[in-house]
């Protein structure tokens, strides 16, 4: 557990275990510990980072509006004041927004990608969940215990950060098509048959990446990697390890 002064932000991650850097990305107002079900398999094979984003967790909030690209370029920034030249980057949520930008934005960072959980424009979501973000309370109470708990600035600033991730939300509304295809590493899409982003948005980001393979876990909601942790993390190893089977009838040569 460290803090590292990522452009005079105070910025707290985690490492665990050794090997290639493998960078863990949390969703909105969720924290590194979202990531408990991953960090003791995956450190078993690679160097675990586990950074929270600003006014996350541990990581104090800074003056301005919150952007996907802003939390992009200081995850890279973190990267460069680590000294970790490229990593595997694996975002859940929001944080699968912030991994692709990374990877749009600076692509000599990033090995691999797993984008878990989220669509890249707002059509991609389910239908349901325009009225769940319009309930403000029930999308952000089961945050307030573990912000009140952790964040430096007090639990009197959590509404603050809210009204920013909310502004975000609204008005940040994803990445273009011909943006994400400039993606050149390669990608597991995964999502939950259950989860916010509809399969048919997933298969599309699939089919728009350069190299890309599409996970749907069944039985789950969006809280896939909480809800089955042992498999999620099986399609992890599998994608980043390159141990996969011989394709006996693709569609593609």
């Amino acid at each position: 557990m460290s803090y590292a002064n990522v452009d005079g932000l105070n910025t707290y991650y985690e490492t665990h275990g050794t090997g290639d850097p493998l960078v863990l990305l949390h969703g909105g107002l969720a924290t590194a510990d979202t990531w408990a079900g991953q960090v003791p398999e995956l450190a078993k094979q690679y160097q675990v980072i586990v950074p929270e984003r600003r006014g996350h967790g541990r990581t104090a909030d800074a003056d301005g509006r919150y952007t996907y690209r802003l939390m992009a370029a200081e995850t890279a920034r973190l990267l460069d004041v680590l000294g970790v030249s490229s990593a595997h980057l694996v975002g859940w949520s929001d944080g699968a927004l912030v991994a692709a930008l990374v990877a749009i934005d600076r692509p000599e960072l990033v090995e691999k990608l797993v984008l878990i959980g989220q669509y890249f424009q707002p059509d991609g979501a389910h239908p349901a969940v325009a009225a769940m973000l319009a309930d403000t309370a029930a999308m952000t109470a089961w945050a307030r215990e573990s912000y009140d708990a952790l964040s430096p600035d007090g639990p009197a600033h959590f509404d603050v950060v809210v009204e920013k991730i909310l502004r975000m939300w609204r008005e940040d509304t994803g990445i273009p098509l011909d943006e994400l295809a400039t993606i050149t590493a390669p990608t597991l899409v995964m999502q939950g048959d259950g989860d916010f982003v509809t399969v048919e948005h997933s298969a599309l980001i699939r089919r728009t990446l350069a190299e890309a393979q599409l996970a749907v876990v069944p039985g789950t909601s969006h809280g896939l990697p909480m809800e089955k942790p042992a498999l999620v993390n099986e399609l992890i190893l599998e994608f980043l390890g390159g141990e996969h089977s011989a394709q006996l009838i693709p569609l593609e040569g």
